[in-house]
């Protein structure tokens, strides 16, 4: 495992070094034709993880404990929720949060007129429901089939083909189960590079402006390479010194830069939208998981460009969250894990679009900002220290919050690379971390693929890049989380009789 994941993360960046440009064209035609023609089933998919999560959390299996009967909680609740935000959302939800409304405000859905009233209400619902219940089920599955396996069951092993030992039997340990963690790696590397790929440009921009010097590739490699620095150190601690106190202080920081913002900010409007937001998401979550219609038409046009490419990002990122949250949830209950992933986790990244997402519309609304013609012209990350920097004591604001995104990127990547290196481990037994050096290989090897994909020269060629490198690596996962799902009932079920 550990030789063949290492040797398609060459054989992927070596051309996207070599060859930017070109890659950049055939990145754009692998977009086009797989959301073209897989795109129903990723929109399946979310809706039918949704149900999922709900019929386990509210049904008999909901009391089902990770581990012995009496064991117990290992971690606080806010320390528990801290590690499984932080490792979920990463600094995405600081990029994403405070720009995707500028999207929807000028290509919303349903053909909605562009920049119009009806386009701003959109514009303020669809990043939340984008990292809302959906994305959260995502995690859960995985999440509850390998910990049912490794803390129930007794099985040494923190990979995707335990969650399917079920199904699988004696296949677990051979050939088709190094397939499906194969699957599991590469969807991995491609999840977490896009967060990177994402979170390194916005990061740069701010140093640069920090610093007065223009935003280059160089720096933003500079800055992968101070992030892979950090994570490694907190991977290298293990999970009590380095994770959880690391994902403490980044979620303290985040809720006081959150409440900072909040205060300063339009807090009349901050609250309207807020409240017109979380009506419409659930008055319409399930209208928002059915945007369909012909292949060609703007509804699903519309679906093609972000929901599609969210549901993948979630589904390549799940298994690696699922494996992180089953080290972390021993003794708590499958109603625990979901509630607490599914409920606060949408609250919690609810919360971002609704303070920084909103105040970014506010700024461009009232003409105080044209954060949409600074997105268009010098891209998405300088749109974002624009914002930013419109907020009081700039010069202390655009420190903190390149501050708080790069501890994001931390708290998820040492996670990553802790994941990484249990499911490419032999053995592992309860509570035992992977040893040292593998820990510290992933972290250094998960920000190749980023600065590959960052080697196109245009902002919209690089967005498509982060969304492909989604796409492509949660294509087989798909039929594994379908897999994973009808495995877990099966174990349940026979652990009942």
């Amino acid at each position: 495992m550990f030789f063949a994941a290492l040797g398609m993360l060459v054989a992927v960046c070596v051309p996207l070094f070599a060859f930017p440009t070109r890659s950049e064209q055939v990145i754009q035609q692998i977009y086009d034709l797989a959301t073209r023609y897989l795109g129903i089933f990723y929109l399946w998919g979310g809706a039918a993880a949704v149900l999922f999560c709900v019929w386990l959390a509210a049904g008999r299996f909901g009391t089902v404990r990770l581990g012995p009967p009496e064991s117990r909680p290992r971690f606080s609740n806010f320390s528990w929720v801290s590690m499984l935000f932080c490792a979920g959302v990463a600094t995405g939800i600081l990029y994403w949060g405070t720009i995707e409304w500028s999207y929807y405000y000028e290509s919303p859905p349903f053909g909605v007129e562009t920049r119009s009233a009806e386009a701003v209400k959109w514009a303020s619902v669809f990043g939340i429901f984008h990292w809302g219940p959906t994305g959260w089920a995502f995690y859960c599955i995985p999440a509850l089939a390998i910990g049912h396996a490794y803390h129930c069951r007794g099985i040494p092993r923190l990979r995707l083909s335990t969650a399917c030992h079920a199904v699988l039997g004696d296949r677990t340990d051979g050939g088709v189960g190094r397939i499906f963690d194969l699957c599991f790696i590469v969807g991995l590397l491609g999840a977490t590079g896009t967060s990177l790929g994402f979170g390194t440009p916005m990061i740069a921009a701010g140093v640069g402006r920090i610093l007065d010097i223009p935003e280059s590739y160089q720096l933003t490699v500079a800055i992968a390479i101070v992030c892979a620095l950090i994570f490694s150190a907190s991977v290298y601690l293990g999970l009590e010194k380095g994770i959880r106190r690391l994902s403490n202080l980044n979620l303290t920081a985040a809720l006081m830069f959150l409440a900072f913002v909040a205060t300063v900010g339009p807090a009349g409007f901050l609250v309207e939208k807020g409240a017109e937001a979380a009506a419409t998401v659930l008055t319409g979550f399930i209208s928002m998981h059915a945007l369909v219609g012909p292949l060609d038409g703007p509804h699903y046009q519309f679906a093609r460009d972000w929901t599609i490419f969210y549901w993948s990002w979630w589904i390549a990122v799940g298994p690696f969250t699922g494996v992180f949250i089953a080290q972390i949830s021993r003794g708590r209950t499958f109603r625990q894990i979901i509630i607490g992933s599914m409920l606060f986790g949408s609250l919690g990244c609810a919360v971002f679009y609704l303070v920084l997402g909103n105040y970014a519309l506010f700024q461009q609304l009232t003409g105080a900002a044209d954060v949409v013609a600074v997105k268009n012209v010098a891209g998405a990350p300088h749109a974002i220290i624009a914002v930013i920097a419109s907020l009081p004591y700039p010069t202390l604001v655009v420190p903190l919050f390149c501050l708080i995104s790069l501890i994001f990127l931390a708290t998820t990547y040492d996670s990553a690379s802790y994941a990484l290196a249990s499911s490419a481990s032999k053995s592992l037994s309860a509570q035992q971390p992977p040893a040292h050096w593998h820990r510290l290989f992933w972290a250094f090897m998960l920000a190749l693929i980023p600065t590959a994909l960052l080697a196109g020269d245009s902002g919209a060629g690089r967005l498509r890049s982060m969304q492909t490198a989604s796409l492509i690596a949660s294509a087989p996962l798909l039929v594994v989380f379908v897999i994973m799902a009808v495995s877990l009932v099966k174990a349940l079920r026979e652990d009942s009789v």
